[in-house]
C-alpha cells in the first residue's frame, strides 16, 4: 500500500456521519487545515534549502557529482519516485535543493522526468487488488499500466532530445524569468516572509546540524503532502464522484480537463489515477477514456512543484517547475496523437497478464525498482 493510495483507506478521518457533526465537518476548520498544511509544506521547503547551505560546499559538489551524469539523474527519479510514491515529494525536494543552490537546473530535469514515471507505479499497484478476477484484473491493469507505457515513451522521445539540444532547459528558463518580470516572483515574497521566523526557528533548534535539519523537512514535507491530499479531497472530490460516469468522461477534452483540474485539487495524481482503476475493473469505463484523463493528471500534479517553487524566491527553482510542466505538455502533443501504441501496449500486457500471474509483480518489482537500482549501480 503507499503513501498516497493509503489515503482512501483512511479518508474516512474527515468523514462526516449524518447522526451528527463534528468539528473537522465545518467547511472553516477545513479551510483553516488547508491554510495550516501549507504552511507547513512552504516551511518544508525552506527547511531543505536552509539544510543544503548546512551541509556545505562538500555536500552541493556531492549531490552535483551525482547527478552530473543524465542517465543516472534520471534513474534516480524513478527509483526514488517508486519508493516513496509520490512525483510531488521528489519534484518538492528537487526544486528546494535548486533553489538553495545545491543541484543545477540541467541535473535537476532528468531526476523530474524520472520522477514522471515512477508515480504511475501506485495506480499499477492498486490494479493488483483486482487480480483474482479475471476479466476485471485485465480492464483494470490495462487501465493502470496505460499511464507507464505513456510516461516510458515521453521519456524515451524526449530526454535524447533533451540530452542533446536542452530545448527544456532553455525553454524553462525563458519562462521563468519572463514569469519574474511579470512580477510572478513577488508573490513568494510574503511567503518566504511568513515561514522564514519558523524556518530560523527550527534551524537554531537543531543546533544548525544540517542533517537533523532536513530529516525535519522531509518529515513536514510528508506529512503535509499526505493530509494536503485527504483535506484536499475532502472538500472536492465527494462532490463530483457522482458526475463522473453521466459528464465527465464524455469527450476525451473534458476526460483531461478533469483529469487536471482534480489533480490540481488533491495535489496527488496516483490518487486521481488510482480512482479510475476500479471504474475501469467494473466496465464503466473504457481505456480510450481513461488515457486522456491521466495525461490531464500529469498535468495537474506540476501545480506542486509551482507552490514549491513559490517558496525559493529563485528564478532556477521556478524552471524546474515550467520544466516538469513543459515535458507533461510536450509528451502530450507528440504521444495523443499517436495514443494507439500506449493503449496497445497496455491491452497487450494486460492480456498476458491474466495468462501468467507472477508477469504484474515481476513488471512492477523490475520496471520500478530492479532495473533502475541495477542500472545506477553499474553507471556509477
Amino acid at each position: 500500500m503507499t503513501q498516497e493510495s493509503q489515503s482512501h483507506g483512511r479518508d474516512d478521518v474527515l468523514a462526516c456521519p449524518e447522526d451528527r457533526s463534528p468539528f473537522w465537518c465545518s467547511p472553516y476548520f477545513k479551510v483553516l487545515a488547508l491554510l495550516a498544511l501549507l504552511y507547513i509544506f512552504f516551511l518544508s521547503i525552506g527547511l531543505i534549502g536552509s539544510a543544503a547551505k548546512l551541509f556545505g560546499k562538500g555536500f552541493a559538489e556531492q549531490l552535483i557529482v551525482t547527478t552530473s551524469n543524465p542517465m543516472v539523474g534520471l534513474l534516480i527519479g524513478i527509483l526514488a519516485t517508486s519508493v516513496i510514491q509520490s512525483s510531488s515529494t521528489t519534484t518538492s525536494l528537487v526544486v528546494g535543493f535548486v533553489g538553495a543552490n545545491a543541484l543545477n537546473l540541467a541535473n535537476a530535469i532528468p531526476i523530474v522526468m524520472g520522477a514522471n514515471i515512477g508515480t504511475s507505479v501506485t495506480n499499477t499497484l492498486v490494479s493488483i487488488g483486482h487480480i483474482t478476477r479475471k476479466d476485471e484484473f485485465k480492464r483494470a491493469f490495462a487501465a493502470s499500466t496505460v499511464h507507464d507505457f505513456f510516461n516510458l515513451l515521453a521519456v524515451i522521445i524526449l530526454f535524447p532530445l533533451q540530452y542533446f539540444t536542452n530545448f527544456l532547459g532553455m525553454a524553462s528558463t525563458f519562462l521563468a524569468n519572463e514569469f519574474q518580470h511579470v512580477g510572478g516572483l513577488k508573490f513568494s515574497s510574503p511567503i518566504k516572509m511568513v515561514v522564514s521566523p519558523a524556518q530560523h526557528f527550527i534551524v537554531d533548534l537543531t543546533g544548525g546540524n544540517g542533517i537533523i535539519t532536513l530529516i525535519i523537512a522531509v518529515l513536514l514535507l510528508f506529512t503535509a503532502l499526505r493530509y494536503l491530499v485527504v483535506t484536499l479531497k475532502s472538500i472536492f472530490v465527494g462532490k463530483m464522484e457522482v458526475l463522473i460516469d453521466q459528464y465527465i468522461f464524455k469527450t476525451p477534452v473534458r476526460s483531461m480537463l478533469f483529469g487536471l483540474i482534480l489533480t490540481v485539487m488533491v495535489q496527488s495524481s496516483s490518487i486521481t489515477t488510482s480512482m479510475a482503476v476500479p471504474l475501469a475493473g467494473a466496465g464503466i469505463l473504457t481505456l480510450a477514456q481513461i488515457f486522456p484523463y491521466t495525461l490531464g493528471a500529469n498535468v495537474g500534479t506540476t501545480v506542486t512543484a509551482f507552490l514549491a517553487s513559490l517558496a525559493t524566491n529563485n528564478v532556477a527553482a521556478i524552471a524546474v517547475a515550467f520544466t516538469h510542466f513543459l515535458f507533461n505538455i510536450c509528451g502530450i502533443i507528440l504521444l495523443y496523437p499517436l495514443k494507439v501504441i500506449p493503449i496497445s501496449c497496455a491491452n497487450k500486457l494486460a492480456e498476458l497478464s491474466i495468462k501468467n500471474k507472477l508477469i504484474p509483480l515481476l513488471y512492477i518489482l523490475i520496471v520500478f525498482f530492479l532495473l533502475p537500482l541495477g542500472l545506477i549501480y553499474l553507471t556509477r
